[in-house]
């Protein structure tokens, strides 16, 4: 066998640009949005749940507002979360590379190649056209 084909990660990168900025900002307030729906879902289907349950029954009504409150505990904390990202891409330098994610590669691999070469490959995008590979 003179060559075998490997997967490899690469990174993805972009450069901030203002419209990358914006389609960050509105994904994250539409994210903020829909956890704030959840939420008030969540409260209607809390009344919902304690108004068949009978007054006296206070461990079932315990059990309910407890997984309720967990429930918008983990929306509440994804909307501070995602704020506090807001804030932080408000501060970003435009031209700033951030990291969109990893996707794999495959690779022809040959006796007497440098595999490390391989490692570490990136993309950077500006505004979705790729403007540099590296290793």
């Amino acid at each position: 066998m003179d060559s075998v084909m490997v997967k490899f990660p690469m990174t993805i990168k972009a450069k901030l640009t203002e419209k990358l900025r914006a389609s960050m900002l509105e994904d994250f307030r539409n994210r903020i949005t829909q956890a704030q729906l959840e939420i008030q879902q969540l409260n209607i289907q809390e009344n919902r749940a304690l108004s068949e349950v009978g007054e006296d029954n206070q461990e079932e009504i315990a059990m309910i507002n407890q997984h309720f409150g967990i429930e918008r505990q983990k929306r509440e904390d994804f909307v501070a979360q995602t704020e506090a990202q807001i804030a932080d891409t408000e501060k970003l330098a435009l031209g700033a590379e951030i990291i969109q994610g990893t996707t794999e590669r495959f690779v022809e691999l040959k006796k007497g190649d440098n595999v490390r070469d391989q490692f570490n490959v990136e993309v950077v995008v500006e505004d979705d056209v790729i403007i540099a590979i590296r290793s």
